[in-house]
């Protein structure tokens, strides 16, 4: 239901789990339970089961701006914590990438400056292309949204 932003929070630097899909509720708010994780949903029954013992934070609507700016009040959350650190497809924490690595970029991409980081678990190779810069300025865009307005 959120993967998107699942990729998006993870794409910022965020440790971000997505539950399979058709998961139990029961199983939802257990894994919640015993890593202590936030429960993010558009599902209302499920955020009312959670109870007190666990954190939740409700969405409503598909805008995936207005979730953005809804975690940041609710969380207190940073768009910009640590930016492209994490796997956005199995929330893993990069490592820099081994020279042989490099070898998985396009030749033109190979000379940006980097950095270039390496997922240990599924292997895949990322580096700041066209795509990052695209990225980091929305990641940018939605720290802004939660930040006060200074006075003129």
């Amino acid at each position: 239901m959120l993967a998107g932003l699942a990729r998006w929070l993870r794409a910022a630097g965020y440790d971000t789990a997505l539950v399979p899909p058709g998961a139990s509720d029961a199983r939802v708010l257990g894994l919640c339970g015993e890593e202590h994780r936030v429960l993010v949903s558009r599902d209302r029954t499920l955020v009312t089961h959670a109870g007190r013992e666990i954190r939740t934070v409700l969405l409503t609507g598909d805008d995936l701006t207005g979730h953005a700016r809804t975690l940041a009040a609710r969380l207190g959350l940073d768009w910009t914590y640590a930016p492209f650190t994490r796997c956005m497809v199995d929330n893993t924490p990069l490592r820099a990438a081994a020279s042989d690595e490099l070898d998985q970029i396009p030749p033109r991409s190979r000379a940006l400056p980097g950095p270039f980081r390496t997922c240990p678990a599924c292997g895949r190779v990322f580096w700041p292309g066209g795509h990052a810069r695209r990225m980091m300025a929305r990641l940018q865009y939605w720290r802004s949204l939660g930040e006060p307005a200074q006075p003129p």
